[in-house]
């Protein structure tokens, strides 16, 4: 669950311009503001059915941007590889494959480019 609102708020931020306005609304307050489908709906003058379904398309949308843009993806993988890069530069002393391995993140990461 926890991973789940992580996620949709990532892609919120990646995203979120590309939505409608209504759409940042709803979900900033339910995913950021914590606002319950009954606070929303009566917030907005709407059922919490139609809250619920504004929710889940606005999701959707997000979901669908990041399968075909792949910017959260790709985000992903560059701070995976600096956070790797960052911990071999912190040893005091670096190993023999540490030159190479550094080379080797560097090269994958200028390939995503």
């Amino acid at each position: 669950m926890l991973e789940r609102l992580n996620r949709v708020n990532l892609l919120f931020d990646i995203y979120g311009p590309l939505l409608t306005g209504r759409q940042r609304q709803v979900l900033d307050l339910y995913y950021r503001e914590d606002l319950s489908l009954g606070e929303i709906a009566a917030e907005f003058g709407i059922s919490r059915q139609a809250v619920y379904d504004l929710i889940r398309r606005a999701v959707g949308t997000l979901e669908e941007l990041e399968q075909k843009l792949g910017l959260w993806q790709y985000f992903k993988f560059q701070q995976e590889r600096l956070v790797e890069a960052e911990s071999i530069l912190q040893k005091q002393e670096l190993e023999a494959g540490d030159r190479r391995r550094l080379q080797e993140l560097v090269h994958e990461l200028l390939q995503k480019l």
